[in-house]
């Protein structure tokens, strides 16, 4: 994982994500989930382009499932932003570079 992303987990997504005072794209995905691995390379993209304005995440579902069943994801990949604390955008299945930045330039404002 590029070392921009953070690594969501059942016991941090609160002190990331929730209390985050920047928005947060989530990746929920999994290692066996061919759609998660194909835009991967674009969420690396968005965690260096997005440096100090966001953050940019990833949950593992096989892993951490509490999380997962929290949002109701039953589809990988979802990307799910967050601003203050709620969903602001959620994205279900390999979605382009442009519309999550779009979506993360909206939330940043």
């Amino acid at each position: 994982m590029a070392e921009n992303i953070v690594e969501i987990t059942d016991g941090n997504f609160e002190s990331e994500v929730m209390q985050s005072d920047v928005p947060v794209l989530v990746d929920f995905w999994a290692q066996w989930c061919p759609p998660c691995r194909m835009i991967a390379p674009v969420i690396e993209e968005l965690a260096d382009a997005y440096v100090g304005k966001a953050k940019i995440a990833k949950c593992d579902v096989d892993n951490h499932g509490d999380v997962a069943g929290k949002f109701n994801i039953t589809n990988i990949p979802s990307l799910l932003l967050f601003k203050g604390g709620e969903v602001v955008h959620k994205s279900v299945g390999a979605t382009s570079k442009e519309a999550l930045a779009a979506a993360l330039d909206e939330a940043i404002g």
